[in-house]
């Protein structure tokens, strides 16, 4: 699938965008680069993703702030590889760092290595076992509340889009919660369309975003090549909805996408 615009949001850090605009630079093929961000919050014990889109990548203070949350990031991940390797998995964390590469290192990463390196079947199988919620190699971390997040992602110029909200474990009267505090702290909008969701959690989504009158986004939740997900695919948001990107300048009109 081709790909004309492009939003990079890795997780509390932008360290990757200035190389990716370096290597867009010397492509043929034109492709729009957004600038982005995915800041981790809690929420009432729920650790919730604010995607922040159109930030300023080169704005100091919103640097200061992402370098420590890349603290609190990196606390975690020793604590992390500490539990596992008390579960039997030694030598971890430098597995996951050197899958992390620039970026932040990520349960995905620990993950990743689990299931390369130790035997574990699949992605899901290490959530479910060692890295999910309560379990044996689960760490709390101390993320800022929602309201903050929102606030350094439009202090740097870019507008706060509340993550995959399907996926996070919660029942609909708690969606609606959650979504009601991100539009109270001024947050922009709502993903409609990313991997996996099903119809009617879409259709919940979809009405609770005009509810509280949310832009919507989509987004492929990518983080490695694999058959689970594939970048731009089936992300189409409902026509009763107000894409973010709808008054983007530079990458024109994307509402039929």
């Amino acid at each position: 699938m081709q790909v004309d615009v492009l939003a990079i949001t890795d997780h509390d850090t932008v360290a990757g965008l200035d190389e990716a605009h370096g290597v867009q630079a010397k492509q043929k093929r034109a492709m729009t680069i957004i600038d982005g961000v995915e800041i981790s919050t809690l929420w009432h014990s729920f650790d919730i993703h604010i995607v922040g889109l159109n930030v300023n990548r080169h704005c100091p203070i919103f640097l200061k702030r992402l370098a420590e949350q890349a603290a609190v990031r990196e606390e975690r991940a020793h604590l992390i590889a500490e539990k596992l390797e008390k579960c039997g998995f030694e030598g971890v964390l430098p597995r996951a760092k050197a899958l992390a590469g620039v970026g932040q290192v990520t349960r995905a990463h620990f993950a990743r290595v689990l299931v390369n390196n130790y035997g574990v079947p699949s992605m899901e199988a290490a959530f479910k076992k060692y890295l999910g919620k309560g379990k044996r190699a689960a760490v709390k971390a101390q993320w800022p509340a929602i309201e903050t997040a929102i606030m350094w992602i439009q202090e740097a110029g870019g507008q706060a889009v509340l993550a995959h909200p399907a996926h996070y474990d919660m029942t609909a009267k708690w969606l609606r919660r959650l979504v009601a505090t991100f539009e109270q702290a001024g947050g922009n909008a709502i993903e409609t369309a990313f991997p996996g969701i099903n119809k009617t959690k879409q259709e919940l989504i979809n009405e609770i975003a005009q509810t509280h009158n949310l832009l919507a986004s989509a987004g492929s939740d990518f983080h490695f090549p694999s058959r689970w997900t594939e970048l731009g695919k089936n992300l189409g948001i409902s026509s009763k909805l107000t894409p973010v990107w709808h008054n983007w300048e530079h990458i024109g009109d994307l509402s039929a996408q």
